[in-house]
């Protein structure tokens, strides 16, 4: 149990709580003189557990009754969102290894509430001793706070609870979150200054292995910088604790940034790149830019560019500069021995005039990760491959990608810049698989920015699925469904399994969570593109990107918008995948072929009730084709039957045969005479 603070959205007062987390198109066409009707008698006595409704927080209910959000999925007619914008200046100590900073924000409260409080995050303070966390950590110290000023007078940390709870203005720290209590409070429509200056010692592996520092020659700097925290028109205040595991939900916001280090540092980060020419040496400059009107790749820093490819300054220092606007996050990398690729890649037509618009792509990489030499080119098609798919160009100036061995393993995403490990041992392709999922990050939920925090699936299990897209496309020899449902199916079904909808942070131990956040959702997807057929799909997925592009959605609106969207009910198909720890297991109970005709039975031995495709071969290898729809088992049964007139011995028959349902057992979904 973890004890959090949660500001009540009508009130904005603190209160203290425990924490805890139709039918299927037919794939076959199949002549009217060999269909005959599916055959089941109604059950008035279940023989198995049946769907019933989901459970909808009275929140979300509320937001809908206000009008911010609708019973079918889009946002209201009155739907808001409070916003900022950023200031930041920070300067890298590498030799201490420890990041100086000053941050002035502005916080605009666009929401119908005054706001008594304001709550930011100081995610360092993982690395703080004695704050909660999933995991063993690396104890730094956290963050030393320097003054806080708000509305331009400094204000006072609260170190005397009963102070806190008689309402005293002033600023409190709690583990990985800052609260600070106003004298007077922001009104709706108003805007509020907060100047702080802090500093951090970089962890080696910081933030759950997102951020730090290797080698000497590399800094990863993400989780940074003291960031207000998402107020909005469900939950309120957002003020869960960072403890390691699940990951952000921060405010679009916009941001300037003043990134100051040693010569000889090559410094990038979420952003455009403001003054390249003043920063980069003369020839490293002229590289830049021929790399971003390159479609071919550009080596802009090579091996015998190492310690001579910035300006030299007379204070030792050069300062980067870079801005960007609604993002919900900022990082930035600086590296001394990383090579460094450039090229630009096609988004599509971003801005509506018909002309084709290109982003330009980064990567930069060390000797020791000799498979990041082709990195560039998976990154030119990740993005490429991506922003058509998902029916929306990539928006920003760049893509970054860092090799950040001895930090991290797999990969870590933030707007513009993604760091990874080099990948040695696992291999080219799963090096390109992993910057497909990083990349494919930057939609959900860069820009369609869900809570991480509490339903990691939403945006895990969306990437994993989208990688898995792009990874068809590169290799379409060497990926199927059954690749994206191995993993959830090794352990579906068993004890070591979790409910999706289990805020994330509170999962078994074990590979609960990993499951329910990546493989599982990704498998649900499938088998929602595979029932709904792939025109229907992606119209509902499109339509619920594009709706909720630059907003905050919840798990709901997008169930709503599918439903509308596919003007169908599926409630039943909701509880059973996201709600339960029910399982798919269809099986060929018994055929009894008769020379002409051939009836097939289907028994459904899991509880996750979807339509059954049962397929017939015949001697001469005519496929013949039929659906038991999903409504025989929502009526409670067990066993439905289906007849073909077949005219001829029947070789094998198979339920699901083009694979678009995880079933646990696809043994039994195959028969042979």
């Amino acid at each position: 149990m973890t004890l959090f603070f949660r500001l009540n959205l009508k009130s904005v007062s603190i209160v203290t709580m425990m924490a805890l987390i139709t039918a299927c198109a037919p794939t076959g066409e199949v002549a009217d003189s060999n269909r005959q009707t599916v055959t089941s008698s109604v059950n008035d006595s279940p023989e198995r557990p049946l769907p019933y409704p989901i459970d909808v927080p009275i929140d979300y209910q509320s937001a809908i009754s206000e009008g911010t959000r609708t019973e079918t999925g889009e946002p209201g007619a009155g739907y808001w969102q409070n916003e900022a914008s950023y200031h930041l200046q920070a300067e890298l100590d590498t030799e201490e290894g420890r990041v100086y900073g000053v941050a002035q924000i502005e916080y605009h409260n666009n929401s119908p509430h005054g706001l008594q409080q304001l709550v930011l995050e100081l995610s360092q303070n993982l690395h703080q001793a004695g704050t909660i966390k999933k995991e063993n950590t690396e104890i730094t110290g956290g963050v030393e706070l320097g003054t806080l000023h708000v509305r331009g007078s400094e204000v006072d940390e609260i170190v005397d609870e009963t102070g806190y709870h008689s309402g005293e203005s002033g600023y409190l720290v709690d583990a990985t979150r800052l609260l600070i209590i106003l004298d007077e409070p922001v009104e709706p429509g108003a805007s509020i200054d907060i100047d702080v200056d802090w500093s951090f010692l970089v962890p080696n592996r910081g933030a759950g292995g997102r951020m730090g520092q290797s080698q000497g020659n590399l800094f990863f700097i993400g989780y940074w910088y003291p960031q207000v925290s998402v107020f909005d028109d469900v939950s309120g205040w957002f003020a869960d604790p960072f403890v390691g595991n699940a990951e952000f939900y921060h405010p679009f916001a916009d941001y300037t940034l003043e990134i100051t280090a040693p010569d000889d540092w090559l410094v990038l980060a979420t952003g455009e790149f403001l003054n390249p020419e003043e920063v980069l040496a003369d020839h490293i400059y002229d590289r830049y830019l021929e790399a971003g009107e390159s479609d071919e790749i550009v080596p802009i820093i090579t091996q015998s560019d190492l310690g001579a490819f910035t300006q030299r300054s007379d204070e030792g220092k050069l300062t980067w500069h870079f801005q960007a606007e609604r993002i919900r996050d900022v990082a930035f990398s600086a590296t001394r021995e990383s090579l460094w690729d450039g090229a630009r890649t096609e988004v599509g037509d971003l801005d509506g005039d018909g002309v084709t618009d290109y982003t330009r792509i980064n990567t930069l990489y060390r000797q020791s990760a000799p498979l990041w030499a082709d990195q560039a080119e998976y990154a030119q098609h990740s993005i490429t491959f991506l922003s058509e798919y998902l029916d929306t160009p990539y928006p920003w100036p760049h893509m970054t990608s860092v090799e950040g061995a001895g930090i991290i393993g797999g990969g870590m995403e933030y707007p513009m810049m993604t760091l990874m490990g080099s990948y040695n041992n696992i291999g080219a392709q799963q090096l390109h698989s992993v910057t497909a999922h990083e990349f494919a990050h930057m939609w959900l939920p860069m820009i369609v920015s869900s809570n991480e925090r509490r339903y990691t699936w939403f945006d895990e299990g969306f990437t994993t699925f989208n990688t898995h897209q792009t990874m068809v496309d590169a290799y379409p020899a060497d990926f199927t469904n059954i690749d994206v449902f191995r993993t959830y199916l090794q352990i579906a079904g068993t004890d070591y399994e979790g409910e999706m909808m289990r805020w994330s942070d509170y999962h078994y131990p074990g590979p609960a969570y990993g499951v329910a956040s990546y493989p599982k959702p990704a498998s649900i997807l499938t088998a929602l593109r595979g029932m709904l057929d792939e025109e229907l799909f992606m119209e509902a997925y499109h339509t619920f990107i594009n709706e909720w592009t630059y907003k905050n959605p919840y798990p709901w609106d997008f169930f709503n918008t599918v439903e509308r969207v596919a003007d169908q009910d599926l409630e039943w198909f909701w509880r059973s995948w996201y709600y339960e720890t029910w399982v798919l297991d269809q099986a060929v109970s018994n055929v009894n072929d008769e020379g002409d005709q051939v009836t097939v039975e289907v028994q459904d031995l899991g509880d996750i009730p979807m339509p059954a495709t049962v397929r017939v071969i015949l001697e001469d290898d005519t496929e013949l084709e039929e659906e038991i729809p999903v409504g025989v088992w929502l009526e409670g049964e067990r066993t439905a039957a289906v007849t073909f007139n077949t005219g001829q011995p029947v070789k094998e028959v198979v339920i699901d045969p083009d694979f678009h349902f995880p079933d646990v057992d696809r043994a039994n979904n195959f028969w042979e005479p």
